[in-house]
């Protein structure tokens, strides 16, 4: 595969864009990255990238994306720790299963499995979330098994399509667990990177990873993370939520419409 400067500029910009919003919303990015490296090369007459080089490409990108946001976000009391080891240790393990597992599985697949991921997330965006902010940010309480299991799961479909699954986890957070929003988005992006752990050295060991286009979406997440990061903090979490609400559902209805 060639690399341009024009190629080159347009992976700068496609991390950069999608970072920011990761760091914003608490996510890894992959929800937005995974369909502009798709189909954003293609559409602008450079080579196209498989869906599962795509998959490596953001399994590597999440893992820097989310440190930049974690560190925009550990003062303020927003990290929750307990959540983080619970919910991190289970989703690092099928992140691992699913990013190894993933080489045996058809492009189909992958995408298969990604708009069955952003569907459900969609769902959950759109179910009311009455409350959850109302409660002080040192009273929160959850069900530690709960969310083990449900990070655990989380984590495998995540780990095939090379995302770290905080765009599914964000909503599981805020629906089922009543997580306050900022909390959930800090705490997210902590989980998120355990994650992005576990599918990036399955990817690496099957030899999924295409370095260079890698390498300068992590530059580009680097700079963009913290910024969206800091920006978020300054947002209505209603505007927060409505936006990864949006985010969400265009991904999802973007790769059933490939997909059928």
């Amino acid at each position: 595969m060639e690399y341009s400067i024009l190629f080159m500029i347009t992976l700068f910009l496609i991390g950069f864009a999608g970072s920011f919003l990761s760091g914003m919303v608490g996510i890894g990015g992959s929800i937005i990255k995974y369909p502009m490296l798709l189909y954003i090369p293609g559409l602008l007459g450079f080579a196209a990238f498989t869906a599962h080089e795509v998959s490596g490409i953001s399994a590597i990108q999440v893992l820097f994306a989310t440190i930049g946001g974690v560190w925009a976000y550990r003062k303020g009391g927003y990290l929750n720790k307990q959540l983080i080891i619970y919910m991190g240790v289970s989703i690092l393990i099928g992140s691992f299963i699913g990013g190894y597992g993933s080489q045996f599985m058809s492009q189909g697949g992958i995408n298969f499995v990604y708009g069955i991921l952003a569907t459900i997330a969609a769902i959950m965006m759109f179910i009311p979330k009455k409350g959850v902010d109302d409660i002080p940010l040192d009273e929160v309480t959850f069900n530690k098994w709960l969310a083990a299991g449900f990070a655990f799961i989380v984590g495998v479909g995540a780990g095939i399509v090379g995302a770290a699954g905080a765009f599914i986890l964000v909503p599981i957070m805020l629906v089922v667990l009543k997580i306050p929003t900022r909390m959930t988005i800090a705490s997210s992006l902590a989980i998120t990177f355990i994650s992005s752990i576990g599918s990036t050295a399955g990817k690496i060991l099957t030899g999924q990873i295409l370095f260079i286009p890698a390498l300068i979406m992590i530059i580009a997440s680097l700079i963009a993370s913290p910024l969206g990061a800091k920006a978020g903090q300054k947002i209505n979490t209603k505007v927060l939520q409505g936006i990864l609400a949006v985010l969400i559902l265009g991904t999802a209805i973007k790769i059933w419409a490939d997909f059928f």
